[in-house]
């Protein structure tokens, strides 16, 4: 019986897998067309994001972290896109698009200041990448984001909007941190048992949780979506751009420092994966419903434009096969290693 259930909601989670661009833009539909209904669950939202944290850390290990903090420079330069190089692109596109809009400016920050997504371990596995470079960045990056958030946003914003950095802080703690690390810990302890044993049957909850997640906070701003006007689709517009950058600057970084075709793919999804829930969490509750169109419309492109990027490697995979395949001299063999990209 036990075993008939865990086929099941493995089954399940390939399925899951297989519709994940249509997720979460299906998720905000549901939000908004059921907003009387989901708008008094807001409260659940931190309890589940809580858990889907806890989950996807089972992966997480000491000896992944070690492994990658011992030649640190591919993790460095993630972390100079994630949140140096896109919160200023972000913050320029909404100033050069939004000016005298404080609330739309510290989305586009929002959005690019929380930390890279869990998700980003199923997308970096689908396609051979670096996984152990993807888990250590992803603990990092979410044990470092009750400072990196509020930081950024006061550094681009300053005064122009009001926020409250500790409970912001607090609220990541809670969320992000703690489970991360609970994760961790149980993998530490069960020598990556609880990983190989409950992580596959788990992971379709997690996709569960984030449409719940999108869909509550899609009810938050339901008001804002049925009634669209120039400026959302110009929001969108924006977004949908920006968003795209953060994988073709990761791309581009990628072939201009040669990184090999495993770590090629772990820095270009990590480069455009953002923990998007995590950051509607946060605009919802910590600032005026306008903050979070910016981090809700990213909802719309992020799973599509993975699964673009995938598809860009991919192509760039069998284009290089074929290169090699013709300078083959007759008679010989091509290699059989992974090219580099």
């Amino acid at each position: 019986m036990l075993g008939a259930v865990r086929r099941g909601l493995v089954s399940s989670n390939t399925v899951l897998e297989r519709i994940m661009p249509l997720l979460t833009p299906a998720a905000i539909v549901v939000g908004v067309m059921n907003e009387a209904s989901l708008l008094p669950l807001t409260w659940l939202v931190p309890w589940i994001f809580a858990g889907m944290t806890l989950i996807g850390s089972l992966k997480s290990s000491f000896r992944d972290l070690f492994t990658v903090l011992a030649r640190p420079q591919k993790l460095l330069i993630l972390f100079i896109i994630l949140h140096i190089v896109m919160p200023l692109i972000g913050w320029l596109a909404a100033i050069l698009f939004f000016p005298g809009d404080p609330y739309t400016v510290t989305g586009y920050v929002l959005l690019f200041a929380i930390p890279t997504g869990v998700v980003s371990v199923v997308w970096v596995s689908m396609h051979g990448g670096n996984i152990a470079l993807t888990l250590a960045l992803i603990l990092i990056d979410t044990l470092l984001s009750p400072l990196i958030v509020p930081a950024t946003l006061y550094l681009l914003m300053g005064a122009s909007v009001q926020m409250d950095a500790g409970e912001m802080m607090r609220g990541l703690l809670w969320m992000v941190v703690l489970p991360s690390v609970a994760g961790m810990l149980l993998n530490q302890f069960t020598k990556g048992k609880i990983s190989t044993v409950c992580g596959p049957p788990l992971a379709p909850f997690v996709k569960v949780g984030l449409f719940t997640v999108v869909s509550i906070n899609g009810a938050s701003i339901a008001r804002y979506l049925k009634h669209p006007d120039g400026k959302l689709a110009l929001i969108i517009a924006v977004t949908f751009v920006t968003v795209a950058l953060g994988y073709v600057i990761g791309a581009v970084v990628s072939r201009r420092l040669h990184y090999d075709y495993a770590n090629t793919v772990a820095v270009q999804f990590n480069s455009g994966m953002r923990n998007l829930s995590a950051g509607a969490v946060l605009a919802v509750r910590y600032f005026p419903p306008a903050v979070a169109l910016p981090v809700i419309s990213g909802m719309l492109f992020q799973q599509i434009l993975a699964a673009c990027s995938g598809m860009f490697i991919r192509s760039r995979v069998r284009r290089l096969q074929q290169a090699r395949s013709a300078a083959v001299l007759p008679g010989a063999s091509a290699s059989p290693d992974s090219p580099g990209m």
